[in-house]
């Protein structure tokens, strides 16, 4: 469906989508300013989507400004830097910036203040394979910088069965009060299209767009005049500023028509969406060797002097907020927008690379949320869902602890970015219901794939055992037949050498009779715990007592053989 926007190409629209106040004007009159060094950086290993980086430094050594602290682990995960030079007070535990408030290895550095880099080995791009770049990109800890932290080296792997389309660079910037995407194009815009210049060669795509949206005229004029001086043919294309527009695949659906199901992946539709902040990152990583070690943050609210800073990560929040200098009446620090943020609940945790923007709180600036009443059905979440979803039944299943009727009305489509709780006349928290439900869905999978794995570790060594059980019976009843035999042959043998005509019947029955007392033996060595045995538990047992005896029918006519070979002639 077409809207009503003028842009320089044809636009669609995503269903739902409100307009909070933006507040950005706060925050986007004054330049990017850089963070002095703080007392001390807390780095946590944990920055992204994936595995844990593994520590790879000690306490009490001196690290180098870009230095590898966590090296990746596996695929999608992604390598961690020291911030500055310094020394490694403790490699411990600490608040990390989540919800939860629980703790995250990190190692915890004391800044000298010299500022030294270790060697920065800027690569000769044009002699890169699209792998070399990718691991390269890995190793300079490139994660999503628009929220949602997934190592870039992963999502820059073009699908083998669909041919790349569009390579989207997403500028939008939906949630209010923030400002460092807008601010990073105006000042640092060609890097900006470097970056995504890369992304293009490493994807192939048959076009590359550049969405902003409408209200940051300076940030869209400012990206045309880099793609012209850079000499690039990208489209910077100004989009309608309704929030969540700057969701990725949000963004998608307004520039390319295609909506991304949540069972696929992008790429599957041929199209791959990077923030801006990350296509900068990647160019310094390529350009000039230098790993991810900062970023571009936010910091507004209920403060004097609202404005942008690059920082580094590691940052304690309560050190930052403070450039910003806060009002008297600040209760707490909102990390993230107040859409789709949390409040920290711990002030001295440190800024990590998902951290966009720091709003200082205060109860004027954002008033308590009125009591919970009960829904009134009136339907206007679901009409401002851009997932299409139907929020109210969702919020019945989910306190009702219903989950699977609430995975049937599509849960995991959800967004988590608020506009239904935006809208709600009885001001129930929507996203924190919906939270706790994928939370305990979760949870009891994870206990179900433990309880899963206990039962065939047990089912695995139960079959061991039988087997070991079964065929030290098999040997003990193979040596007593054979001894048999021989103690037969030996006393049933005249003194002339030759056999009385009872003698083969006498070892025959000597056999029969070890190869009862060993079948005796077997069945006393069965297990006890046969009594409630499922039905595919008792067919593998008739199929091992089958063998068994076919093991046994083999074996008893050789016997008598292998006993007159063994005897005197």
């Amino acid at each position: 469906m077409m809207n009503k926007f003028k842009a320089d190409r044809p636009l669609y629209r995503f269903n739902g989508g409100v307009h909070p106040p933006g507040h950005k004007e706060q925050s986007s009159g004054a330049p990017i300013a850089i963070a002095p060094l703080p007392s001390r950086l807390i780095v946590p290993l944990h920055q992204s989507i994936g595995g844990t980086p593994r520590p790879v430094v000690k306490p009490g050594e001196r690290v180098l400004k870009g230095q590898i602290i966590g090296a990746a682990d596996g695929w999608i995960s992604s390598a961690v830097h020291a911030p500055t030079s310094g020394t490694v007070r403790d490699i411990a535990m600490h608040t990390q910036p989540h919800p939860s408030g629980l703790p995250a290895l990190s190692v915890i550095i004391d800044p000298d203040g010299k500022e030294e880099w270790s060697d920065l080995n800027p690569p000769d791009y044009a002699a890169l394979s699209p792998d070399d770049i990718r691991k390269l990109i890995q190793q300079a800890g490139i994660v999503g910088l628009g929220g949602a932290v997934f190592p870039t080296h992963g999502k820059l792997t073009p699908s083998a069965r669909f041919p790349m389309e569009d390579l989207v660079i997403n500028g939008g910037e939906c949630e209010p009060y923030m400002t460092c995407d807008d601010l990073l194009m105006r000042e640092r815009a060609e890097g900006v299209v470097r970056g995504a210049a890369i992304f293009r060669d490493l994807m192939q795509p048959k076009r590359v767009m550049i969405g902003i949206e409408d209200n940051k005229p300076e940030a869209i004029a400012a990206m045309r005049a880099a793609v012209q001086v850079v000499g690039e043919n990208f489209e910077v294309v100004p989009v309608p500023a309704l929030y969540p527009a700057g969701c990725a695949k949000q963004l998608i659906r307004v520039l390319t028509g295609k909506e991304v199901p949540v069972s696929k992946r992008s790429t599957d539709l041929g199209a791959q969406c990077f923030n801006v902040a990350t296509a900068y990152s990647a160019w310094r990583a390529i350009a000039f060797g230098e790993p991810m070690i900062s970023r571009v943050v936010t910091l507004t609210g209920n403060v004097a002097h609202a404005h942008n800073v690059e920082a580094l990560f590691g940052t304690p929040m309560e050190e930052l907020i403070q450039l910003a200098k806060p009002k008297d009446d600040t209760d707490g620090i909102l990390v993230g927008g107040p859409m789709m943020g949390f409040l920290a609940p711990d002030i001295s945790a440190p800024i990590v690379k998902g951290t966009n923007c720091l709003i200082a709180h205060s109860p004027g600036l954002f008033p308590p949320r009125l009591p919970e009443m009960p829904c009134i059905r009136c339907g206007e979440c679901a009409r401002v869902c851009p997932q299409d979803l139907q929020p109210y039944e969702l919020y019945r299943f989910a306190r009702a602890k219903n989950f699977g009727k609430a995975q049937e009305y599509n849960l995991f489509d959800c967004i988590e970015c608020g506009s239904c709780a935006y809208v709600c006349s009885s001001h129930i928290p929507l996203v924190q219901y919906y939270l706790f439900a994928k939370s305990e869905i979760w949870s009891r999978e994870r206990e179900k794939k433990a309880a899963d794995q206990a039962r065939d570790r047990f089912l695995a060594k139960q079959k061991r055992e039988e087997r070991e059980k079964a065929e030290k019976a098999e040997k003990l009843a193979k040596a007593a037949a054979a001894q048999a035999a021989k103690k037969v042959a030996e006393t049933a043998a005249p003194a002339d050498g030759v056999a009385p005509p009872d003698a083969d019947a006498a070892k025959k029955a000597a056999i029969a009779a070890a190869l009862e007392r060993a079948q005796a033996q077997r069945a006393a060595a069965q297990p006890k715990n046969t009594d409630s045995l499922t039905p595919e538990q008792q067919q593998e047992m008739a199929e091992i007592d089958a063998r068994r005896t076919q093991a046994t029918q083999t074996t008893e006519p050789a016997a008598p053989e292998a006993a007159s070979k063994k005897s005197p002639s």
